[in-house]
């Protein structure tokens, strides 16, 4: 059997990752880098050929499909692109700046049969399916608030050499601002744990650095279809060394219980009135270019990637689909026109 062929779309810290999930799985064979100032010594590091731009990689007939990891304002033109050439497509979140470029990509994917599909690699983090899990199977009751804070120490992985201090796309106006790079992930992990939509949206967004066009800083109230309210908090301007252990944590509190939840280091769950300790996630090592393509990192991003390959071949797959791109950008672009509905 034929290996299915994968070109990577970028060639920054995500093209790098994708590029090791598929040499690292059996049965896929990268095809093709482009994109980026990086790309020609990406495709070197791997032995493959660097292609022109994105078109030229998806009207190669050696590809099957591309895997976006290009800034966000060019998520849409090169997945409908793909598409409309016979590729299936991984994109990474968010899937698109505009609800309208989201429509289209799901169009154009209806239209060509393909798969789309999106980067969503925190369901497949071990504390977030216990987490799951134990929502689902009823362990809190009726889950009446989360609280979620994403406020990441950045200072570290700016100054990290190994990261090529990369991140000015950050404060690119057409990328919209941070809550569209961070939110996402928070939304699709409380859509998929709740099995729940977001109903309504409410936020005040700030920047706050005189040099940036873009929102940095978000406070946030969600409502879900399930009755749960959320308070979110996202920033990428905290002082160093931040909050520790708020980077990405989730708090809830059900009729019946409590549980915390760190999708980097532990999940704990109220039982006999103690809150004790129910899965331990095995340290990532995410803010290291030492230890980026670390096992402990890869694993999620190479569990997404077998389904979705699974989802390409027409087989069950737990893949984030089309629908749950759009619905977490819905919700991060609401709070942008929430707070600039209120004048801020």
């Amino acid at each position: 059997m034929k290996p299915y062929r994968i070109g990577i779309v970028g060639s920054g810290f995500m093209g790098l990752t994708h590029a090791a999930a598929v040499e690292n799985l059996a049965g896929l064979q990268l095809a093709g880098i482009a994109g980026g100032r990086r790309a020609a010594a990406l495709a070197e590091k791997h032995g493959v050929v660097e292609a022109a731009d994105a078109t030229a990689l998806a009207d190669r007939d050696d590809v099957d499909a591309l895997i976006i990891t290009t800034p966000h304002h060019l998520h849409a033109a090169d997945t409908i692109y793909a598409l409309n050439h016979g590729k299936d497509v991984l994109v990474e979140k968010p899937m698109a700046t505009t609800l309208e470029d989201c429509d289209a990509m799901m169009e154009a994917a209806r239209r060509s049969g393909c798969t789309l599909a999106l980067g969503f690699q925190q369901r497949y983090r071990k504390n977030n399916r216990e987490a799951r899990r134990l929502v689902q199977e009823g362990a809190l009751g009726q889950v009446h608030l989360v609280q979620v804070n994403m406020l990441p120490s950045v200072g570290p992985m700016m100054a990290d050499p190994g990261f090529e201090k990369s991140w000015h796309w950050w404060r690119d106006a057409r990328s919209v601002g941070h809550i569209l790079n961070s939110g996402p992930h928070a939304v699709d992990l409380l859509r998929w744990i709740f099995g729940a939509e977001v109903q309504h949206v409410s936020a005040l967004c700030l920047t706050t650095q005189a040099d940036s066009p873009v929102e940095d800083t978000t406070a946030a109230l969600l409502k879900f279809s399930n009755g749960t309210i959320c308070a979110l908090t996202s920033s990428c301007v905290a002082p160093d060394p931040a909050f520790p252990g708020e980077e990405f944590r989730f708090r809830f509190m059900g009729s019946k219980g409590v549980m915390d939840l760190d999708p980097y280091v532990e999940l704990r769950l109220s039982q006999d009135g103690k809150l004790n300790t129910v899965s331990v996630q095995p340290a990532v090592g995410h803010q290291e270019s030492g230890t980026l393509l670390g096992p402990k990192r890869m694993q999620a991003y190479e569990d997404q990637l077998r389904n979705f390959v699974l989802a390409a071949q027409g087989q069950p797959s737990e893949i984030a689909t089309a629908e749950d791109g759009k619905a977490a950008v819905s919700a991060c672009l609401a709070m942008i026109d929430s707070s600039a509905a209120a004048g801020r």
